[in-house]
């Protein structure tokens, strides 16, 4: 397993937790040694659930490897069964209890337990969270559901909706839009899974006459398997932004054989109305990098290209699983897909791309921050403050609402943006002050130095072959507008390193904004 500062995904274990952890009247007994229960944190503190997860682990320790683990699993299981009394008990190893192989699921169906076992078989040196997500839910939904005669289904159009998960990225809220959209059709909800569906719920799954698929990360086998053995199919499309919504909306109507024609005409959103308003200046041929998740990545993608007029520049995913949907879709764009879990390979293609807009998870924040790049969260993983306590779903209309907000206003100076530029001369408006939305300072400009510390900077500058600013070219660098300083600085720097010049005058900022306006 790679070992780095940042992972994208976690292992296995961690999305069976999230399904776990969403579900209802189940509980996880997890074979692992002591210190891999810092999964309980994800839930109670990141997403701030109020309970923490329905799991139970065996917490091994070193000393105990020389004895029998088996029975310390046994005893963990037979325990969680007599104090929770769940109707289904999910049993699997985490990624270090997997090397013992102790067998989790053999040896509790071989307990007789009072409830049904579904043994989780989760390689964690092969696969990662999402993929154990949507192993876990498969599996779930597998050993639940059954069939239905005619006498036992509902009289129609129903559905399922699928996908909604703990740690979601807004799943809660998406949630909400979606089904507002579905009701207004006239279709009714079977339930919503995994988020709060119990074990009686999922055992009237197949009494729906189709499936809505909101993130097929983590229901898209699911999905498969249901329409494989109850003959239900699944919605394709995914409700983010103006125009996936309408043809979400169309999709639903089709599958239920109603109409759609009233609900398409009083859905609306202010974001197409204010995409089209604002100065050109702000959004028009914006160059945007996006990286994420598939679904997220993919449907930001066609929102930044069609409905806020950015080029994408490039896209890319850490869901190896879905590479060849992001590869379509960054072909469709014109551009290079990215498949890594490497964070070091997104930044730098970010670093190359110099995009001035980054669409991305909690660790291109990070990067676009050191950078120095507008940057919107649009996907996991994420943190804390990506679970707000207000209403800020992605889907549907009040999610393209959300989207334009959420990544126009980066690019936007605010009130003090336009004060600092209008009165730059002004004694009392300091002339390096950094824009407030991006934080840190600017650097100081060379003659505000004292000398001793000029020398070491321009020693640091000289290994790093960096060229040398002019104190004259540094005072007119930053008359150039704040959203564009960064990339006026590097390709004047690119322009000076390729020509051999050391030391960059006025005349070598004017000749490299002319070489790059060519």
């Amino acid at each position: 397993m790679q070992l780095t500062l940042w992972t994208y995904e976690g292992p296995p274990h961690v999305g069976a937790m999230r399904v776990a952890t969403a579900l209802r009247d189940v509980h996880y007994v997890l074979h692992a040694p002591q210190g891999d229960t810092y999964a309980d944190l994800l839930f109670t503190m990141i997403e701030r659930r109020e309970q923490r997860p329905p799991v139970t682990y065996t917490t091994f320790q070193a000393r105990d490897l020389g004895g029998d683990t088996a029975a310390l699993f046994q005893t963990a299981a037979r325990e969680a069964v007599r104090r929770f009394a769940p109707k289904a008990l999910l049993v699997g190893a985490s990624c270090t209890a997997e090397l013992i192989q102790d067998d989790p699921g053999g040896l509790a169906q071989a307990m007789g337990l009072p409830v049904p076992v579904i043994p989780l078989e989760l390689p964690s040196y092969q696969r990662k969270e999402n993929w154990g997500a949507a192993e876990t839910f498969y599996r779930v939904v597998r050993a639940l559901a059954r069939p239905l005669t005619p006498a036992e289904r509902s009289p129609g159009p129903r559905c399922n909706i699928l996908g909604p998960c703990a740690l979601g990225f807004r799943h809660r809220d998406d949630l909400v839009e979606v089904r507002r959209l579905i009701e207004a059709l006239g279709i009714t909800v079977n339930l919503v899974a995994p988020e709060r569906a119990g074990v009686d719920d999922l055992a009237r799954i197949a009494d729906a006459d189709f499936n809505v698929v909101l993130y097929p990360e983590i229901a898209g086998t699911a999905a498969a398997w249901l329409q494989r053995s109850f003959g239900q199919p699944a919605t394709r499309t995914v409700p983010i932004g103006h125009g996936a919504t309408l043809d979400f909306i169309d999709e639903l109507a089709t599958l239920a054989g109603v109409d759609a024609t009233a609900v398409r005409a009083e859905t609306t959103s202010r974001a197409r109305w204010y995409a089209r308003s604002v100065d050109a200046n702000y959004l028009h041929r914006k160059r945007v990098f996006i990286f994420g998740d598939a679904t997220h990545a993919v449907a930001a993608a066609r929102v930044a290209a069609q409905e806020m007029g950015f080029e994408v520049a490039g896209i890319g995913t850490y869901s190896r699983e879905f590479a060849r949907e992001v590869r379509a879709a960054a072909e469709a764009h014109g551009c290079e897909a990215l498949i890594t879990d490497d964070y070091l390979e997104v930044e730098a293609r970010i670093a190359a791309l110099q995009p001035d807009l980054v669409l991305g998870t909690q660790m291109e924040r990070h990067i676009a921050k050191r950078l120095r790049v507008p940057c919107a969260v649009i996907s996991a993983p994420v943190h804390v403050q990506d679970f707000p306590a207000r209403y800020a779903p992605q889907m549907g209309m009040e999610g393209a609402n959300v989207l334009f907000d959420t990544w126009v206003h980066p690019l936007m100076m605010g009130l003090e943006e336009h004060l600092i530029g209008m009165f730059r001369e002004d004694h009392e408006f300091h002339p390096d002050a950094a824009p407030s939305h991006l934080g840190g300072g600017a650097s100081p400009a060379p003659e505000a130095l004292a000398p001793e510390a000029v020398a070491p900077l321009a020693v640091a500058a000289e290994a790093a072959n960096t060229p040398h600013w002019g104190a004259e070219a540094e005072r007119e660098l930053r008359k150039v507008p704040f959203f564009v300083r960064p990339k006026a600085r590097r390709n004047t720097e690119l322009y000076a390193r390729e020509r051999g010049i050391a030391t960059i005058t006025l005349e070598t900022l004017y000749d490299a904004k002319a070489h790059f306006a060519r």
